[in-house]
């Protein structure tokens, strides 16, 4: 009370000082009104133990240049001075809440919001930074809001505040900047700060508005690192793993410990928040997750009828670009389980969920659909369908274009065409397609080998079935890739793959199967382009993405195999494709980002072995993230399950070798290494890039087996 009647009667001349309306550790914020200019105003008065340390005309000299910043998200400087030993200075008066109050009121805010404001805040800084002044306590009682619009207070102040003070201030103990939200170079003042200071701040303001709550290690900036956001909470890493992944890539950056692997300008910042706001869920008002459809028909066998069902519809809908259809391995982890739709949809971020199901009797066909909300598991839709078994191509586009008008999704023209075009005139053909599908998502040598039988047989008997052509020459790519080296099975490959092309040219799928061929065949220019081909016939085809990502590791292009590999995995939650992500990002050296995608691979791993515990690369895969991540023990122990799972498998072996590689098990590591390369594995192109095998590279041994390979 003592401070508001001095501020009165000092500057009562001028301003009449209505009542205080903010307090902080370094001033005392009062409204009112401006005389002379007939307005309100904030009038904000530093504590007189922090006024009376500092050098009064440094300080008003210094706040001066802020008065020269004019951005439509900076709140403005009108007037500063020094009246009765009180240092003050004057702004508008923005009536809007700040962040803070919006922050006690709901947190985490939504991601759409927090991304708008923090782009908001970051174009203040891009243009303060580019008028030399640097912020230097960015946090959520400096972001008011306006109309709505988010805009930066007290610009120049704490540096004006440290010029000022000097040595005194120093030694006064009173901190400059807020200490959950202070860079580490800031809170340590050990070096000239800079711009990416502010950054930093502004991370921790992002970082509290998606999780709600700073890191709870960070009560010491200090100590504030880049791995920080792999080490976060438990609650902490549910909310973060919620996020696109771009977003969650834009804080790790942001909140570097070392300032040169941040964000290098506000203005580079700003942009990776609009690439935030275009991967936030904007599609999220047209998500979709297509579950599995029940099996209601007599024979327990005709599963893979209704599960084909359900993957074709989740293809069609994949293909309108205005929607975002979770993937079919997310989506059929609910297969069997009595889950509520609300669940789905908060596990799966989708906003409708597809249920269904199919009876086949002889040639009758019957299938019911039904599409719910999630928000409220109200049905927006419904229908069943009794047909002949030769019109199941037209009940799919049915089905995929009454949710389309169902969502009121806005079609591009390239959408405006059956979603469902009938692949085969033969229903038999069908029939053993679907079969090879199942058998192909199994993934396993015995499962491959089957569904190669039924591709054929598809063939068989229908010739000019292109996708039962390109199925083919798939298991026998894989085959060729994963599990030895027969040449007959390449030959294969590149016969099929030809065909299916010749067939229908304009078939994604048909382009991948070209490009596994053309790669494994030594081609892999030529194989990229057939890759880039399909990922524009089919931008949310996972293969095509993943095979791509592989080709470009394989010939060293890191940056581009790591973004490839992570739109796969946003495409489908797929293990190989987390788990690959993670180990271009140790081969580029970036640990904070590898550190946290191998978490994610972690993850994948696990939710993979739920539905699929004896998959023995997958045990591999999350032996060798567990020891990425430290965890060497459990690494150790998950090897040696995989071994006693499939012992004779190249693919385990090889992962083996590198999890002892990671380890500094020399003997052990090549040992596994030598099982691997006689077992199958003969991936030279890999072998020279898999960061895991960097310990070993210079062994001698090492170097002799590189020629068996």
């Amino acid at each position: 009370m003592e401070l508001e009647v001095r501020l009165r009667s000092a500057l009562a001349d001028r301003y009449q000082i209505e009542r205080e309306v903010g307090r902080g550790g370094m001033a005392v914020v009062f409204l009112a009104y401006d005389r002379k200019h007939d307005r309100p105003v904030a009038v904000k008065v530093l504590q007189p133990e922090l006024g009376e340390s500092l050098g009064s005309e440094r300080f008003l000299r210094e706040i001066q240049i802020a008065a020269n910043l004019s951005h439509p998200h900076i709140v403005p400087l009108y007037d500063s001075g020094d009246r009765g030993g009180l240092l003050y200075y004057v702004m508008p008066y923005v009536a809007g809440p700040s962040l803070r109050k919006r922050l006690v009121a709901e947190r985490p805010r939504p991601l759409a919001e927090a991304l708008r404001v923090a782009g908001d805040v970051a174009e203040a800084l891009s243009y303060a930074h580019g008028s030399g002044v640097v912020h230097r306590d960015i946090k959520p009682e400096n972001v008011l809001f306006a109309d709505d619009e988010a805009v930066v207070t007290d610009f120049g102040i704490a540096r004006a505040i440290h010029v000022a003070g000097g040595d005194a201030l120093t030694r006064s103990g009173l901190p400059l900047g807020t200490l959950g939200y202070m860079s580490p170079e800031q809170a340590a003042s050990d070096c000239e700060l800079d711009e990416r200071t502010d950054l930093y701040s502004l991370g921790c303001v992002l970082y509290e508005m998606l999780v709600g709550e700073l890191p709870r290690r960070w009560l010491d900036a200090r100590s504030a690192s880049l791995g920080r956001i792999a080490e976060a909470p438990p609650d902490h890493r549910r909310r973060l793993d919620a996020l696109p992944r771009v977003v969650e890539q834009i804080l790790v950056r942001a909140l570097a410990q070392d300032r040169d692997q941040r964000f290098r300008t506000a203005d580079e910042f700003a942009t990776a928040l609009r690439t935030g706001e275009i991967a936030a869920p904007i599609g999220a008002r047209h998500s979709i997750a297509v579950l599995p459809f029940t099996n209601m028909s007599a024979d327990p066998e005709n599963e893979y009828f209704s599960d084909g069902i359900a993957e074709e519809i989740t293809n069609a809908l994949s293909k309108v670009r205005a929607m975002r259809v979770a993937a079919r391995t997310s989506a059929f982890q609910f297969k069997g389980k009595e889950t509520d739709v609300r669940e789905i949809g908060g596990l799966l971020a989708v906003d409708t969920v597809l249920e269904g199901s199919v009876r086949k009797v002889g040639n009758r066909l019957r299938i019911t659909a039904q599409l719910v909300s999630v928000d409220d598991g109200c049905h927006l839709w419904s229908e069943r369908y009794d047909r002949e078994l030769a019109d199941v191509f037209a009940i799919q586009d049915e089905i995929a274009q009454s949710i389309v008008q169902a969502l009121r999704v806005v079609m591009q023209d390239e959408d405006r065409r059956p979603l469902v075009r009938p692949p085969t005139t033969r229903v038999e053909a069908y029939d053993f397609y679907l079969r090879g599908r199942q058998l192909f998502h199994r993934f396993r040598r015995k499962s491959l080998h089957d569904a190669r039988r039924m591709f054929q047989r598809a063939i068989e008997l229908d010739p000019l079935y292109a996708l039962a052509h390109a199925g083919l020459a798939d298991c026998c790519a894989i085959l060729y890739m994963y599990w030895g080296s027969d040449p007959r099975d390449l030959e294969r490959a590149e016969t099929a793959s030809r065909r299916a092309l010749e067939l229908d040219a304009g078939l994604a799928e048909a382009h991948v199967s070209r490009g596994l061929a053309l790669l494994h065949g030594g081609k892999a220019d030529e194989g990229q382009r057939e890759f880039e081909t399909a990922i524009h016939l089919d931008p949310n085809l996972y293969e095509a993405r993943y095979f791509y990502a592989r080709a470009c590791f394989q010939q060293g292009k890191l940056e581009l195999a790591a973004q490839l590999f992570e739109r796969a995995a946003e495409v489908r939650d797929d293990f190989q494709a987390a788990f690959f992500k993670a180990q271009c990002l140790a081969a580029l050296k970036r640990e904070g980002e590898a550190r946290i995608a191998y978490r994610e691979a972690l993850g994948a791993v696990e939710r993979h072995l739920e539905f699929h515990d004896d998959d023995a690369r997958a045990v591999t895969m999350g032996a060798v993230s567990l020891c990425r991540l430290g965890r060497r023990p459990e690494g150790l122990e998950w090897a040696t399950r995989a071994v006693a799972i499939d012992p004779d498998d190249a693919g385990v072996s090889y992962n083996v070798a590198c999890l002892y590689s990671l380890e500094g098990e020399v003997d052990k590591a090549i040992a596994s290494l030598e099982t691997a390369i006689r077992a199958g594995f003969f991936n030279r192109a890999w072998l020279d890039r898999d960061p895991d095998l960097d310990p070993i590279r210079d062994h001698p041994q090492f170097r002799a087996l590189l020629h068996l390979s």
